[in-house]
């Protein structure tokens, strides 16, 4: 698991140009929207996009549930493990 949210990390910093962010600066259960991180809803757009294309997970936007799976660096990375594993 622990791979997975350093990897998410990277790829949030790299998808969406956070040039001033490390790795280490992102917190595996603060949030990612509004308080902490301060991601947008645009944000999430391309967040999203990066995550189908390397992990090749899909999202549904408009869940409640994809909304906590975003919550932090944590959960997605947790959502990420659960498709990837329950997919082979």
């Amino acid at each position: 698991m622990q791979n997975i949210e350093n990897e998410l990390k990277e790829l949030i910093i790299d998808s969406l140009n956070l040039e001033d962010i490390k790795p280490d600066d992102i917190i595996n259960d603060e949030p990612l929207f509004v308080d902490g991180l301060g991601l947008d809803s645009i944000d999430a757009l391309e967040l999203g996009i990066a995550i189908k294309k390397k992990f090749n997970v899909v999202l549904d936007g408009d869940s409640e549930e994809t909304r906590n799976h975003f919550s932090s660096v944590k959960n997605l990375a947790a959502f990420i493990a659960s498709q990837v594993d329950g997919g082979r």
